[in-house]
């Protein structure tokens, strides 16, 4: 579909316009389901090869969690009066999981923001 016959931002979409871009927009639905690539387009091929975002999403949220678990673990065995760990390996533990918590919210929060938008869109 040439976008040049689009009309401007603002302007209204006339109902063969707004078919064509509809018929234009389930046709890339389609490619994208099925896998095949645009005219023009890189191969799909090494894209498969790498992980997708929800596979660094799962990777992030998994170091977080094991951050908070050896910061707890550290915390305890401080609090039991273990010598081989010390006060300050503890605080630093803590702190770099507080930091990966909040890091995994504002994320959190910025994909929830990012949906909203999309979702309240008008097509």
């Amino acid at each position: 579909m040439d976008l040049r016959l689009l009309p401007s931002a603002g302007a209204a979409l006339s109902p063969a316009q707004a078919a064509a871009l509809r018929a234009a927009q389930k046709a890339l639905a389609a490619k994208a389901a099925t896998g095949t690539a645009a005219p023009g387009a890189a191969s799909a091929s090494p894209a498969a090869a790498q992980p997708g975002f929800g596979a660094a999403l799962r990777a992030a949220l998994q170091e977080v969690s094991a951050a908070q678990h050896r910061a707890s673990e550290l915390q305890n065995r401080v609090q039991m009066g273990d010598r081989s760990v010390s006060l300050e390996e503890t605080m630093v533990a803590m702190q770099k999981a507080q930091i990966g918590f909040q890091t995994a919210l504002h994320v959190r929060n910025r994909m929830m923001q990012a949906y909203t938008d999309v979702m309240n869109m008008q097509v």
